[in-house]
């Protein structure tokens, strides 16, 4: 039986606003978790930049703890690091900041 093209628009026009809607959904999810791993990348690369800075290079594994850490975390970092002297206070932080 062949559907009037009345039927047809109409169904089209109710399948594509769910399309839209779900599509809308998807991209500012993947748009909110793109932004927030630019935001903690960020973060991260100013923080080695600082402490590179006032104590010289950090070890692979410590550099990969700190990729690891949360927006949350990476900003108590930032603000700690100021109080470091040497390498010893950032290892001890990144160990309190595991526990």
């Amino acid at each position: 039986m062949k559907e009037s093209v009345i039927y047809q628009d109409i169904l089209q026009q109710g399948e594509q606003p769910a399309f839209q809607v779900g599509f809308e959904r998807g991209f500012e999810r993947g748009f909110q978790r793109g932004f927030e791993r630019g935001f903690q990348k960020g973060q991260a690369n100013i923080i080695f930049l600082v402490i590179t800075h006032s104590l010289g290079n950090i070890p692979e594994e410590m550099e990969a703890k700190i990729r690891s850490l949360s927006i949350s975390q990476l900003n108590k970092l930032a603000v700690a690091q100021l109080n470091f002297t040497s390498m010893d206070d950032l290892i001890s932080w990144l160990n309190e900041s595991e526990n």
